[in-house]
């Protein structure tokens, strides 16, 4: 089933049997480490199949854990786990919050320079995935995340990037949840993905709650 999210080319997600588009920000919805996995690894192997760069923030496990457990689900992807060119894997304060304090537009020019770099050598498709649940934990400046979930959807469009911002429904805030549904366009719940209703452009967005950021 395809999903037109954007006018580039299209991608097989991994997800069941979606397609869609690069260009692409949505967050994954889930209540179980089944259902995690489920839309993680489905997405990672179909990347390493077509050949996208993948980036992949894990949090509720180990990146040992992810290599065994992923290395078994796709034992053709073993070769391949620990290769940078395929696989980036960073822990959530590598990637958020490298100095100890979390800021929306350090990430703008981090995941700048990330992409950048990785189309120094001509296009390379990326695929992001992380497990969100680390904004739980007391970080300074975790408060803006949803400014900076807001801000993805300046950097996202138009790139042959796509990412799938992780959220345990058990463990997150019913107020957190809201905020989420509206700073992603599509979401993914029960392995159904659907244009989501409740989406707020960011200007909009930014404007009401976060206004420094915009």
């Amino acid at each position: 089933m395809h999903i037109k999210t954007s006018d580039q080319e299209v991608l097989q997600l991994g997800i069941g049997d979606y397609s869609c588009n690069w260009g692409l920000h949505m967050c994954g919805l889930y209540e179980s480490d089944q259902e995690r996995d489920e839309i993680i690894f489905g997405y990672l192997r179909q990347g390493y199949l077509e050949g996208d760069l993948q980036l992949y923030c894990p949090v509720e496990r180990s990146q040992e854990e992810f290599y065994r457990d992923f290395g078994a689900y796709c034992p053709e992807c073993c070769s391949h786990l620990h290769d940078p060119a395929h696989f980036n894997l960073l822990s959530a304060r590598d990637l958020y919050y490298p100095e100890g304090v979390f800021d929306p537009r350090h990430m703008d020019r981090a995941l700048n320079d990330y992409y950048q770099g990785s189309q120094a050598g001509g296009r390379r498709n990326i695929r992001a995935t992380a497990e969100m649940v680390w904004a739980l934990e007391a970080i300074p400046g975790v408060e803006h995340l949803m400014a900076y979930e807001a801000r993805l959807n300046y950097f996202i469009p138009g790139k042959p990037w796509i990412s799938i911002c992780m959220y345990n429904i058990n463990k997150v805030s019913g107020a957190m949840v809201v905020n989420v549904l509206q700073t992603h366009p599509f979401t993914i719940n029960g392995g159904v993905i659907t244009q989501n209703p409740f989406y707020v452009h960011p200007d909009q967005w930014l404007a009401e709650h976060a206004p420094q950021f915009l």
